[in-house]
């Protein structure tokens, strides 16, 4: 038996391609009350030290009419994190879509006092389910606890430490 490979013209880079298949249609979707999960964990080293479930005030996926990148925007509302995690940049790889953006937190002490900060992030949306009108998915995002503690001021409890942070975030848009 004989395996025949038949050739394939890739889409060159920069030209315009399908849309990106992880995305519904386009439109403004919100994630329902109770139709997410956010998780702060601390980790040292390999080990997680400290684990928070977090309270997601609002999540909205926007994506646009014209072809361009996608934004999703999660606002946190807990007495750990406040703020806003905004994301604007998209690639897909492999089966998981690479998000890049700003996360502002509003309650923290920056190196210039009590404002509110930008400090980039790199999401990795993996689409468990997806429709026209719906998407299902899952993301991580990885975070230097002492770079984001030095250009936010913020901390995640005082007596653990801790070497980054991984925030998970689960959430079905429709």
């Amino acid at each position: 038996m004989t395996t025949v490979t038949l050739p394939t013209e890739p889409t060159p880079p920069g030209a315009p391609g399908p849309a990106a298949p992880w995305l519904p249609l386009p439109g403004h979707y919100k994630v329902a009350p109770g139709r997410s999960l956010v998780e702060l964990t601390a980790l040292c080293g390999p080990l997680p030290v400290r684990r928070r479930r977090l309270t997601l005030a609002e999540a909205t996926l926007t994506v646009p009419e014209t072809p361009g990148h996608p934004t999703l925007r999660f606002e946190f509302d807990d007495t750990h994190l406040k703020g806003v995690l905004t994301l604007d940049q998209a690639h897909e790889t492999s089966g998981t879509a690479q998000l890049t953006g700003d996360l502002r937190l509003d309650d923290s002490d920056g190196p210039d006092g009590p404002e509110a900060t930008d400090f980039p992030v790199l999401l990795r949306l993996r689409v468990v389910e997806r429709a026209d009108d719906r998407l299902l998915g899952v993301g991580v995002a990885r975070l230097p606890y002492r770079l984001l503690r030095r250009a936010t001021g913020f901390r995640f409890g005082r007596l653990r430490p801790a070497t980054r942070l991984r925030l998970l975030i689960a959430g079905e848009f429709a």
